[in-house]
């Protein structure tokens, strides 16, 4: 995500999340159940960035000698079911609250996310 000259990268399987103001109803229409509200176990928010995935470990030729590093290949990633503009619904305890250019995000891992809205 760029803003101005900086940029955030995210990175592994982690997602960049826009703080939503604490209602019972989300701006995509989803109902809240109090309990959820009150203790804001979960939390709602539209996703800015993501990270690539989670690295797959290389297979090579050289598993009978460890030793032996072939050329370095490009890192393939397991690929992120969240997209940029998704509405997520998460748990609260596992994010991480950032400020980046004077505006809060959360920094949520993926495994966090209990459901996706997609226009």
């Amino acid at each position: 995500m760029r803003k101005g000259r900086k940029e955030l990268l995210i990175v592994g399987d982690r997602v960049l999340i826009k703080l939503e103001d604490g209602e019972e109803r989300t701006k995509v229409g989803l109902y809240l159940p109090a309990t959820a509200v009150e203790s804001q176990a979960v939390q709602g928010g539209t996703i800015v960035a993501t990270g690539p995935g989670q690295p797959l470990p290389e297979v090579g030729d050289h598993l009978d000698e460890p030793w032996r590093i072939g050329s370095m290949k490009e890192t393939k990633f397991i690929p992120m079911q969240a997209q940029v503009g998704d509405y997520a619904l998460f748990f609260r305890k596992a994010a991480v609250e950032i400020t980046f250019e004077n505006e809060r995000y959360l920094v949520v891992p993926q495994a966090a996310i209990l459901a996706l809205s997609r226009e």
